[in-house]
Order: C-alpha cells, then sequence, then structure tokens
C-alpha cells in the first residue's frame, strides 16, 4: 500500500461556518505505525468484555412477559426500578417505573433512595438491553439489597410487550 493510499501524514479541517475544507500534511512520526485499516469498534470499545461480565453475574433475571404477567396480577410487593439516564426515561418508559440512574448508584447517593423504595418490596430492575441494570444490582447487592433484572431491558420490552413504547 503507497503512502498516498493511508491517513498517515494528512489532516482534515473542516469549517462549518463558511463551508470550506482545508487539508493540512503532517510530519509522519516515525514511532507510531502507519494505519492501514479500521480497528474492530466493538472490540476497541470492550463491548464483547462487557457481554461476557454480564453473562458471568449472579444475578437472578426475569424475561419481559414474566415482568407483565407480574404486573397485570396486580402485585403490589415489587418496585420496578429502572437505571437509565433521564433523557432516556423520558424517550420510553415502563409504566410504574421509578428512574434511579445507575450513575446515582455508582456514586452511592442513589442506595438510600432504592433502600426507602424498596422497604420489604421485591426489588426488579431493568435498563434498555440488561448490562447496566445488572451492574446496578451487583453494586445494591454488595449494599445488602436483593433484585431481579429484567432480561433485555426496556428493548425487549417493546419488541415482545408493548410496540407502543418506542426503541431507541
Amino acid at each position: 500500500m503507497g503512502a498516498e493510499n493511508t491517513l498517515s501524514g494528512r489532516l482534515l479541517l473542516y469549517n462549518a461556518w463558511d463551508m470550506t475544507f482545508r487539508e493540512l500534511k503532517l510530519r509522519p512520526n516515525p514511532k507510531r505505525p502507519i494505519i492501514e485499516k479500521l480497528i474492530d469498534y466493538e472490540q476497541f470499545c470492550g463491548i464483547p468484555q462487557a457481554q461476557e461480565a454480564a453473562s458471568n453475574m449472579t444475578i437472578p433475571e426475569m424475561s419481559v412477559t414474566e415482568l407483565k404477567q407480574l404486573m397485570d396480577s396486580d402485585a403490589k410487593d415489587f418496585v420496578l426500578l429502572d437505571v437509565r439516564n433521564p433523557n432516556e426515561y423520558q424517550i420510553a418508559q415502563i409504566p410504574g417505573s421509578v428512574l434511579i440512574p445507575l450513575g446515582d448508584i455508582e456514586s452511592g447517593a442513589g442506595i438510600t433512595k432504592v433502600k426507602e423504595l424498596v422497604n420489604g418490596h421485591r426489588l426488579i430492575a431493568h435498563c434498555k438491553m440488561g448490562g447496566r441494570s445488572a451492574k446496578a444490582l451487583e453494586i445494591l447487592k454488595d449494599a445488602g439489597i436483593e433484585g431481579t433484572n429484567v432480561k433485555g431491558g426496556i428493548k425487549a420490552w417493546s419488541q415482545e410487550v408493548d410496540s407502543n413504547v418506542p426503541e431507541y
């Protein structure tokens, strides 16, 4: 592969204000290898490792259909915790869920809120696809609060239970 086909040594600047482009030539760094292809984004971001870690967790799980059956039975002995971010909660939510973002639980501020909510009730947690809620439940487990994770999260809820809940 010739030097003209690599990304090394060039920087493209775009000025949105006046809609112009400029290409700058940079001196190559002899200590840095030449970039010849894009990396595997999912591998770079740790997605396979996160999925493997989630599968190794010992948190009990329930399906969205099991959650729906529990909700339809008018059971009042559980709290449905949503650990997504507030902007995600505004887009889509499972009826009756209470929002306490994972970040609040990780910082410790949300643990007290969860303890107050649970107060003898069963804890069920969900997020978008199940990973963040499993992480939240691991943190809560260390704080003495047991819970069940909703497998597939709100995405599975949209696909299997209520198609009116938007997917994002």
